[in-house]
């Protein structure tokens, strides 16, 4: 498992919209200005995150996006989950026999399972309503400065 970019940016993006009065509109120029996400990156997680049903888009000259459900309901591991895949620490705890042959006799299969059952359980505890960010990282890095 690996938390790269994608995962990063769609947090970013989701904590600043939770960060929002609820129900309003955020433009996709704001959420990649005030989160320096890359506007690539922004235009493909954002679709991934209304697919997902935790984001929904609004259309027009005043369009943008908003949260589809409150974000003290959305949790990091499924933000994970919808712009990734499934967490798994290793192929074979998600795959099994089927990937791996030593599976039934695999003296650490277990330790991977129990650590990937504790991640996926925390994470899933944490939800964007907890890091929700009125203000954008770079507003608050510039703060830092002063």
């Amino acid at each position: 498992m690996n938390v790269g970019r994608r995962v990063d940016y769609a947090v970013r993006a989701l904590s600043y919209l939770a960060g929002m009065p609820p129900g309003k509109i955020v433009s996709r120029v704001d959420i990649e200005e005030k989160q320096d996400i890359p506007s690539y990156y922004l235009s493909k997680i954002m679709k991934d995150l209304v697919a997902g049903g935790l984001v929904q888009s609004h259309i027009g000259s005043k369009g943008g996006f908003s949260l589809a459900r409150p974000a003290a309901t959305i949790s990091i591991k499924e933000v994970y989950e919808t712009v990734e895949r499934p967490m798994a620490l290793m192929e074979c705890l998600d795959k099994g026999e089927n990937y791996c042959s030593y599976c039934p006799v695999c003296n650490q299969i277990s330790v991977w399972d129990k650590a990937q059952t504790l991640l996926a359980n925390y994470l899933a505890k944490v939800s964007i309503g907890d890091i929700a960010a009125q203000h954008g990282l770079r507003e608050r890095l510039s703060a830092l400065d002063n």
